[in-house]
């Protein structure tokens, strides 16, 4: 993998529905899926029109039990992955899973930020680009939002460990203040904002399609729900979240400039 260290490289769905979330993505953003890949958990990946979107994994009863939900988690590549989470715990991360080889895909740990949000970080086993996220990629996720308890500290942190810069800003009002657009190797790719008091703290990432409002009545025929929008938004595009038959949060995004 050569993606700069802290660049988003990977998302994954983890669900209790597999066939239940196929056919709600399939259908609501296009995506196909590939059969279950050779494991010890039910893993499939997911497609883009034009490549790999991310990954689905089947929870367990065993990981329910455990507390594992239906998510979308993402992935950030680093350079070495001891060493990444050797520096994050020296910050206030924690580590909710110690690092540890995955056959064929790289050294994979996950963490959970000073503010208690789960970020996997990863160092791929191999030397090609990941394109999981394009800022314009049809069916990719192109935009990374952090819902966080404390805005400033978390910029603090993603600029620290994983070379994320603050550009510019926008006011969400009183309750929310700022939202802080992030930008990594020179391209905005999100943006960082404080989590309102019923939002939960999470990374958000919001998947393009060819149109959000054609989108959120698929997401209704399809048995989630429309939390947030659609809505217009200052980077001319419009957007909004929405919650998956089987619980898990995502956002869809589509417009803008080209």
């Amino acid at each position: 993998m050569t993606n700069s260290h802290g660049s988003f490289v990977w998302y994954e769905l983890m669900t209790t529905d597999p066939e239940g979330a196929r056919r709600f993505y399939g259908d609501v953003v296009g995506w196909s899926f590939g059969d279950p890949v050779p494991g010890d958990v039910e893993y499939r990946m997911i497609d883009a029109p034009d490549g790999a979107a991310g990954g689905m994994l089947t929870l367990t009863q065993a990981m329910c039990d455990g507390g594992a939900r239906p998510v979308w988690l993402g992935y950030l590549g680093v350079d070495d992955v001891d060493a990444a989470v050797a520096k994050a715990v020296t910050a206030g991360a924690k580590v909710q899973m110690a690092p540890f080889d995955a056959p064929g895909v790289g050294r994979i740990a996950m963490i959970l930020d000073p503010q208690g949000v789960p970020i996997y970080l990863i160092r791929g086993a191999s030397d090609a680009d990941s394109t999981a996220y394009q800022r314009r990629g049809m069916g990719h996720v192109a935009w990374n939002e952090l819902m966080t308890s404390d805005r400033e500290a978390a910029l603090a942190f993603y600029r620290d460990h994983f070379d994320y810069a603050k550009e510019g800003a926008m006011d969400m009002g009183p309750e929310l203040g700022e939202y802080s657009f992030i930008a990594h190797d020179g391209e905005t790719v999100g943006a960082v904002m404080k989590a309102s008091s019923e939002a939960p703290t999470v990374w958000q990432f919001y998947v393009r399609v060819p149109d959000v409002d054609a989108a959120a009545d698929r997401i209704k025929a399809g048995g989630g729900q429309v939390l947030f929008g659609p809505m217009d938004v200052p980077t001319k595009e419009r957007v909004l979240i929405g919650l998956d038959p089987q619980g898990a949060s995502f956002g869809l995004v589509s417009g803008g400039d080209k």
